[in-house]
């Protein structure tokens, strides 16, 4: 394979840019913010001045945008640009759109003359730093096979879905499961702090028992140490489950927890807190009831949950 095009390198796209560098990968990047694109360079990156520039010296682009309207700006969607740039090229749509909206990309990226591979990754900012995502891949057979050593260089497991857009369906339906997890979690450790526990012994239950998984594990800790450095948004996640709900009401099918978690994720973003990670939906709950929980490093709180005085009312 030729040299290969990346475009977005936010907190996802950079850290699956770099694997794909670290695997002899020839790659050229585009990215909104100078900033991100020049960290690439440094490590051996081609830096180009547009998205057009990408798709003209790459046969396959990969594109890790921020949302629909971000990858239709980039491609110059509804233009004769989209065929100048994507014509006899591959793009490989890796970020979490609607799968009414990939479809419809497919089909103009396809009357373009270019072939489209939907290829969403489930994970979070360690996993795409670890080369431990897990891509969702749908498209026809001789789009895909060619993309899947790329894929590969970028995570763990890459399991073929079907046709566009079963990868993003799949995908979808996963982070159901993941939005409402971490929300049960947040609320979980809420409890255990307003209950004035002991949230070692609490985090060592939840850790040893048959509910603990990496997730569980990683952002329980980054809840006790009041952690909110981004690894998946708050605003992402809940985009996300904008876009999980919109799937279920196009089908019928019924997401109650989903809806909840929606309202959650939402209030906290409403608070300030969409750049913050995930685990911030908690401050959503603390907003609701004033309470609100010492980070373990506190030397005040010595082992218990609450800061002294708070939850009063």
């Amino acid at each position: 394979m030729g040299r290969v095009g990346f475009i977005g390198l936010g907190i996802m796209g950079a850290p699956m840019a770099a694997n794909l560098l670290r695997a002899g990968t020839e790659l050229s990047v585009w990215n909104r913010s100078p900033e991100a694109a020049a960290r690439l360079g440094w490590q051996g990156a081609r830096v180009l001045g547009s998205p057009a520039a990408v798709f003209a010296e790459c046969d396959v682009v990969l594109l890790m945008l921020a949302d629909e309207a971000a990858v239709d700006s980039v491609l110059r969607r509804g233009t004769p640009e989209l065929d100048a740039m994507v014509r006899g090229r591959t793009v490989v749509a890796l970020g979490t759109t609607s799968p009414t909206f990939s479809a419809g990309l497919e089909q103009d990226v396809v009357a373009a003359g270019g072939r489209y591979v939907e290829a969403p990754v489930s994970g979070s900012r360690v996993p795409a730093e670890r080369g431990e995502l897990v891509g969702l891949v749908a498209g026809v057979e001789d789009a895909v096979e060619p993309v899947l050593p790329l894929l590969r260089g970028m995570c763990r497991t890459v399991v073929r879905c079907g046709p566009v857009p079963a990868g993003l369906g799949t995908k979808l339906a996963v982070n159901l499961y993941l939005c409402t997890m971490v929300a049960g979690l947040a609320e979980a450790y809420h409890l255990a702090g307003a209950l004035d526990l002991d949230l070692v012994a609490f985090q060592q239950v939840l850790d040893s028992g048959p509910m603990a998984s990496a997730v569980s594990t990683l952002k329980l800790a980054k809840l006790l140490e009041r952690d909110f450095d981004a690894q998946a948004a708050v605003r992402d996640v809940h985009t996300n489950t904008r876009l999980v709900a919109d799937a279920a009401r196009s089908v019928g099918a019924a997401s109650p927890l989903l809806d909840v978690t929606r309202e959650l994720f939402g209030a906290a973003e409403d608070s300030g807190a969409g750049a913050l990670d995930m685990v911030a939906v908690v401050t959503a709950l603390e907003q609701r009831d004033g309470i609100a929980v010492a980070p373990r490093s506190d030397p005040v709180r010595q082992g218990s949950g609450r800061r002294p005085g708070a939850g009063s009312r």
